[in-house]
């Protein structure tokens, strides 16, 4: 895998500097922050995953998430989904990715929860 290297302030009181794998991590969870069309100037950027969050929990609902989270996780060329698991949960849903390095053997489990009291995601 190459060297991805990033800064990150969040959270973050001395180490600023993100590589590989948190990097990654990071800046997917920023996109998944992002609603679509909040962004000015750039209604493409960011997700409607905010309005499956507060959608009954059917089969339907969670194959759109799975979509919506495919599409999303795309759009980062340095990564390749290999499993996604979608977990209702009473106070938001659950989303498990396992994601590859493209270019090498690396993977790594994502857990990211999208909760509907605080309208954020986070690593659950």
């Amino acid at each position: 895998m190459a060297t991805f290297v990033g800064y990150n302030s969040i959270n973050q009181y001395k180490r600023f500097v993100l590589t590989d794998f948190e990097l990654i991590k990071r800046d997917l969870l920023n996109y998944f922050n992002i609603r679509q069309g909040e962004k000015v100037g750039r209604p493409d950027i960011g997700t409607t995953m905010w309005t499956y969050v507060h959608e009954p929990q059917t089969d339907e609902t969670v194959e759109a998430i799975r979509t919506e989270v495919m599409r999303v996780v795309s759009k980062d060329p340095r990564v390749v989904v290999t499993d996604l698991t979608v977990y209702p949960q009473d106070t938001g849903i659950l989303v498990e990715l396992q994601v590859q390095a493209i270019g090498g053997s690396a993977s790594e489990l994502i857990a990211l929860f999208f909760n509907q009291i605080t309208n954020t995601a986070d690593y659950a």
